[in-house]
């Protein structure tokens, strides 16, 4: 992970795995000089997603679009398209209190397991590209289907 220290998790992270020489977790505040941001995440199996101050990362489906398995660490917002979409096939999701815990949380995982989560995670690509004109199950598609969702859900009071 490289990235701003935005909103209350980042400095979490950076404060429990920056500048800790680990080759299995590196965690950067800014990119080393040399290092392709886009090139590191293609050689990573995990790629860290910690939520900022906006709802979601563009991480996520970098993470998807590189080939490595998204590593959401998040605190109350719900996940884009988990009213369609089962994250937790896909991704790891961790709560901000098991920060300490990072390495040992993705160590624990299977060889197996994580083959199986970065296959999903190639299959999910196709529900975040867009298209023009849009293809069945692009993200033009998926958004209509959250927003027609969220309609059926509301409730309208009758005054």
């Amino acid at each position: 992970y490289s990235g701003g220290l935005h909103g209350p998790i980042r400095p979490i992270l950076m404060q429990h795995w920056e500048n800790k020489r680990d080759e299995d977790v590196q965690i950067h505040s800014y990119l080393p000089k040399g290092v392709s941001y886009y090139g590191m995440m293609r050689k990573s199996k995990y790629c860290i997603c910690p939520s900022g101050y906006e709802v979601a990362s563009p991480r996520m489906v970098e993470a998807l679009y590189m080939g490595c398995v998204p590593v959401l660490i998040k605190e109350g917002y719900v996940i884009p398209f988990s009213d369609v979409l089962n994250w937790n096939k896909f991704a790891v999701i961790i709560p901000v209190r098991d920060i300490p815990n990072l390495k040992k949380i993705l160590m624990g995982i299977s060889q197996r397991q994580y083959l199986r989560l970065q296959m999903r995670g190639v299959k999910m690509r196709r529900h975040f590209e867009i298209n023009n004109p849009p293809k069945r199950y692009d993200v033009f598609h998926m958004i209509l289907h959250s927003i027609w969702l969220r309609r059926l859900n509301i409730r309208l009071r009758d005054d």
